[in-house]
């Protein structure tokens, strides 16, 4: 997040792969935007978590990772672009400001992201994921307001099933806000009723 250093070009990188919103190859997107993603590139988006690729015959296939959907929910640096950097912080800006609030998504997480690439068969280790990139570090508690964007191909009833049965293994921990005063009316839609109650948070490694 803050302090990713990333520069104009990498920032840009994540943008494309935020609207592709799914596997890509690097050599379509030298055909297509004329984006090339170089190994040292790949390798510090890969470090920061922010981008997934594997080796596809002589190309490389690349795809926004959890933390990659997460910080573009953030500003972007695209300082020192000129005319180009401008317009595309000018974009950015605005489908987090406008364009999302008009959609009726969430995020832009939820305005993008597409169900081929969102939708592993392991929804539980889906979910693992969803929250490890969501938490600054392991232990730290995650809204479910914030977690439920990331399934919204997902329907409702499976993602409470699957956030059950990670709570009964022990491998997430689920409470509620203990500071009620503190819930919105999204914390409340999004809570999950479990052990008699509403619970609003979880987390891995509690």
């Amino acid at each position: 997040m803050a302090g990713d250093d990333l520069t104009p070009s990498e920032a840009a990188i994540l943008v494309v792969l935020m609207v592709e919103a799914r596997e890509v190859l690097n050599t379509e997107l030298r055909d297509r935007y004329g984006l090339d993603v170089r190994k040292p590139t790949r390798v510090k988006l890969e470090r920061l978590h922010y981008v997934a690729s594997r080796k596809s015959g002589r190309t490389t296939a690349l795809q926004l990772d959890d933390k990659g959907w997460v910080r573009m929910q953030s500003d972007l640096n695209f300082k020192g672009g000129g005319a180009l950097g401008a317009a595309l912080t000018a974009l950015h800006t605005q489908l987090r400001e406008r364009i999302v609030e008009r959609s009726g998504a969430a995020n832009l997480t939820e305005l993008f992201a597409r169900t081929e690439m969102r939708a592993p068969s392991d929804l539980n280790a889906r979910v693992l994921s969803a929250v490890q990139a969501l938490a600054a570090k392991s232990g730290d508690w995650v809204s479910l307001r914030r977690l439920r964007p990331f399934f919204a191909d997902v329907p409702r009833e499976q993602l409470d099933e699957a956030l059950r049965q990670l709570s009964d293994s022990g491998a997430v921990t689920i409470v509620p806000e203990s500071n009620q005063r503190t819930l919105t009316a999204a914390d409340h839609e999004a809570a999950l009723r479990l052990g008699g109650q509403d619970n609003h948070l979880l987390a891995v490694g509690v």
